[in-house]
Parts: structure tokens; C-alpha cells; sequence
């Protein structure tokens, strides 16, 4: 595990907020623009990417270039990099490319840097709507338009009580959505669609279980560090760490974490 001074942390701070400073300039003049097309990175199905997707890692990625040129970057779109320094930055320009190109503004920039334990801070951020969750190393807050305080989840315990989010209601595999569908009848509400704001709104004390499937890093990490840092509880459905990707089960209290997670293993 690495040892970050409150010096160390404010440096690595300052550089995630040029990184997504520099992302919002290379987003937003393509978001609900006319005649923005998008490419299918997938022989089948649909995993679309945008000139405003690789813009904003090349944006992102030239801000390390001058300021961390030591740390490894891993990104969606331009592959990884290896770093001499310990330490990576785990990138995806946009998540939720599929709401970007059908105009909702649930889609964010995900900034994580993460050592050999995993994330260590990470950053959700909405630049249409001037949203910014941050967690770890430190920070655990969030700024908005003419708003500012600090991030929290709910205090839910009971899954009769609690909102549900996912992405997709078709979540995986079949057996995945077998297992997703054993939850749902539990809760109080499921809605879907949010991509990485859903993450967002659990560590702000909005919402109280995301569930999702099909995932890689640079999905996950930036909101395992949020949720974390807002006293959440982030992991695969088989209760493993979910830094690397795969499945994710992200809940406001170890309580319903650990309720939700019965259902998922039958």
C-alpha cells in the first residue's frame, strides 16, 4: 500500500481536476450536437464510441503527460500505459457512451488512480450538468451548480426499503439475470439507465443498491473509491474485491450489502 502525505494528496487532487477540467472542454461541444455519429467498437451488439469518447482521453492523458509522466494509465479508449511510480490512472472519457449519443445527461467522466490494493481516490464527473463527486485520499464531497457539501449514504438497512438502480434491466448473462431478478421483487423501487451517475447518487444518500454486470476497471474503480469514501460497500457478487471489473454490487450499508449479496448466490 502506498503512503500519500496530505501534500501528496492535494497534488493528486489538483491534477484529477485538471484531468476533468480538460475532459468537460473536449466533451461538451459534441454533447446534443447535430450530425454527432458514433462507431461500434463491436463485430455483435452495440458498444458505441464517439470523437468527443477519444478527445477527452487524449485530453485527460496529455494533463499526466506534463504533470505525472511516472504513473501508468489504463483507458478505455487508447489502451494502457505502463508507470515506473506504483501508482495508475484508470480512465473512461465517458461512461455511458449510449446515453451521451441519445442526449440524457447521465453519463460522466470516470478519473480513479489506483496502487497494488486498488483504488485509492476517484472522481465522478457530470460536466453538463457541473456535477463532481470525489472520494478518497482525504475528500469526500461533492460540488454543483451553486451547491457544495460533503457525501454520505443512506443509513438503509432493509431491502424493502431501499432503491435499486441498474444500467440495463437485461443485465449478463442469462444466469446473471436470474440471479439480478431475485432482488428486484425485494426492493422498494428498481429503476435503470443511469450508467456511472447512479454510482454518484448512492454516495450522496440519493439511492440505496446499484447492481451491475459486464464490467471492466476503468467502469468500476472511480466509483468503488466515491462510494467507499461516503461510507458505502462496494464488491463482486460473490463478495470479492471488484477492482478489476466483472460483476458489482454496490450498497449503502453492510447490512443491505450483505442481504442483497444472499439473494444474488440463491
Amino acid at each position: 500500500m502506498t503512503k500519500f502525505t496530505s501534500d501528496d494528496a492535494a497534488d493528486l487532487w489538483s491534477v484529477a481536476e485538471r484531468m476533468a477540467d480538460a475532459a468537460r472542454a473536449a466533451i461538451l461541444p459534441h454533447f446534443r450536437s447535430v450530425g454527432l455519429t458514433a462507431d461500434n467498437k463491436l463485430a455483435g451488439g452495440f458498444d458505441p464510441v464517439t470523437i468527443a469518447d477519444r478527445a477527452a482521453e487524449t485530453a485527460m492523458r496529455d494533463v499526466l503527460a506534463d504533470l505525472r509522466p511516472d504513473d501508468g494509465i489504463l483507458g478505455e479508449e487508447h489502451g494502457s500505459v505502463a508507470g515506473t511510480s506504483g501508482l495508475t490512472w484508470v480512465l473512461d472519457p465517458i461512461d455511458g457512451t449510449r446515453s451521451f449519443i441519445s442526449g440524457t445527461p447521465t453519463w460522466g467522466v470516470l478519473i480513479a488512480l489506483s496502487d497494488d490494493t486498488g483504488p485509492v481516490m476517484g472522481m465522478i464527473d457530470q460536466p453538463y450538468v457541473g456535477e463532481r463527486f470525489m472520494g478518497g485520499l482525504g475528500r469526500c464531497n461533492w460540488t454543483g451548480p451553486g451547491r457544495s457539501d460533503t457525501l454520505g449514504t443512506k443509513s438503509t438497512t432493509d431491502l424493502s426499503q431501499a432503491i435499486l438502480f441498474s444500467t440495463f434491466p437485461e443485465i449478463g448473462t442469462d444466469a446473471q439475470r436470474q440471479a439480478f431478478q431475485r432482488v428486484t421483487p425485494t426492493v422498494k423501487l428498481t429503476r435503470y439507465g443511469c450508467d456511472c451517475y447512479a454510482y454518484a447518487l448512492l454516495a450522496a444518500g440519493q439511492i440505496d443498491l446499484v447492481i451491475e454486470a459486464g464490467l471492466n476497471a476503468y467502469d468500476i474503480q472511480a466509483p468503488i473509491a466515491v462510494i467507499e469514501a461516503a461510507g458505502g460497500v462496494v464488491t463482486q457478487w460473490d463478495g470479492s474485491p471488484a477492482h478489476d471489473g466483472g460483476t458489482a454490487l454496490a450498497a449503502a450499508t453492510p447490512e443491505l450489502h450483505a442481504a442483497a449479496l444472499a439473494l444474488l448466490n440463491g
